[in-house]
């Protein structure tokens, strides 16, 4: 019944399985026959306090008896409390702009990579270099600045113009020309296969962009608030980026993308907005999912828990190196490379079919990105249901 109303009445751009959760518990879910299913994908990465958190829901139960919204025009508490945490988070010099989602942060900065290249120069800078496997969102701007081609369907056309793609990082260096504004990377990038970047070259090349005056934007909307074991991947790579977007863990559930920028004066009023951006609600949920991170990574229970699961994640790999040819990703952002792509997709319906919920990643990787307080239990239990799973192929 539910399945055919969805099917009826949803736009099909999803390939659902219909199942139908009715809880959560962290990183364990209960469909509406009470199966439990051990969730190692966290909503593509987005619950990062896990299903069901007490803390997240009693901050959202109390803001909504309040105000929920009261739109942009007027001081926001916990919007400006948010952005005070995430700056001290990060560790940089930044203002920032509170969006909905990882694509419309990415437009944001792309907005201010384009007036910093309008008002900046003599001559006008608007070029964009991203990488060939990259994804950067699903607007038209954003899908034009993912670098896979297979998005740049014509049913979309024509796309914005400024926007160019190297397969490798050295490759940058001789695509940059004069009207060359900006750079946007992943430092791993997920949809395109949970590839790491190699840090020293990502830091020669943050040397050359910042002598040449050309912006570094990194899109760190999947790797952002503690995803790769520190609250930026930026930070892990030890770098000094002008223009940071997260999206996705950063509200724990609620819909937030948000643009941080050393460039603090580069808008004024009028240049930008959101009519939902920030508002009380989602900054108040976000606030408290920061906040949880924040203790979760001090106590030392954030590192534990990434050792953990990369522990169990070489033994599956190990024992089953017929189907896996390596091991990518780095903190709670994991992947195994499948030995083709049918295979990856057998090892997903399996995974499935044993109730543990897995992602895929490009062409030929197993995503998994489990929700960042996940207990040793679930961790045991889903890499149990895993190796049943693959047994079966």
């Amino acid at each position: 019944m539910l399945e055919n109303i969805d099917k009826t009445y949803v736009l099909n751009t999803y390939a659902r399985n219909y199942v139908n959760f009715k809880k959560g518990i962290n990183a364990t879910l209960f469909d509406e026959n009470n199966n439990d299913y051990i969730d190692f994908t966290s909503g593509i990465g987005v619950v990062s306090v896990g299903h069901g958190n007490q803390r997240v829901a009693d901050a959202i139960y109390d803001q909504v008896k309040n105000i929920t919204h009261i739109s942009n025009l007027y001081l926001i508490e916990p919007q400006a409390l948010l952005a005070q945490k995430l700056q001290e988070q990060s560790g940089y010099d930044v203002a920032m702009f509170f969006a909905n989602s990882g694509a419309e942060a990415n437009e944001g900065a792309i907005k201010i990579a384009r007036k910093y290249g309008e008002t900046k120069f003599n001559n006008k800078k608007y070029k964009v270099i991203t990488l060939a496997h990259s994804f950067h969102g699903r607007t038209i701007t954003t899908v034009k600045a993912t670098g896979q081609e297979k998005m740049h369907t014509p049913n979309f056309a024509p796309y914005p113009e400024g926007f160019s793609y190297d397969l490798y990082l050295k490759d940058i260096y001789t695509s940059v020309d004069d009207q060359t504004v900006a750079v946007m990377i992943e430092l791993v990038q997920g949809e395109g296969g949970v590839q790491p970047l190699d840090k020293e070259e990502v830091q020669k090349l943050a040397k050359f962009l910042k002598e040449k005056e050309i912006l570094l934007i990194i899109d760190e909307v999947q790797t952002g608030c503690y995803r790769t074991g520190e609250f930026l991947a930026s930070n892990l790579y030890d770098i000094q980026p002008d223009i940071i977007t997260l999206a996705k863990g950063v509200g724990g559930g609620v819909p937030m993308g948000v643009v941080m920028t050393t460039l603090k004066d580069i808008f004024v009023p009028g240049d930008h907005g959101s009519t939902f951006g920030g508002n009380y609600l989602v900054t108040r949920a976000a606030l408290e999912v920061v906040s949880i991170l924040d203790e979760y990574k001090t106590s030392g229970a954030l590192d534990e828990a990434i050792i953990y699961f990369g522990n169990k994640l070489n033994d599956l790999y190990e024992q089953n190196t017929h189907l896996f040819t390596k091991e990518v990703g780095l903190g709670l952002m994991r992947g195994l490379r499948v030995k083709d792509e049918e295979t990856l997709g057998k090892i997903i319906k399996a995974s499935f079919e044993e109730k543990v919920l897995v992602l895929k990643a490009g062409k030929n990787t197993m995503r998994l990105l489990p929700p960042l307080t996940i207990s040793k239990e679930e961790i045991d239990e889903g890499f149990k249901r895993l190796s049943n799973a693959l047994k079966t192929i």
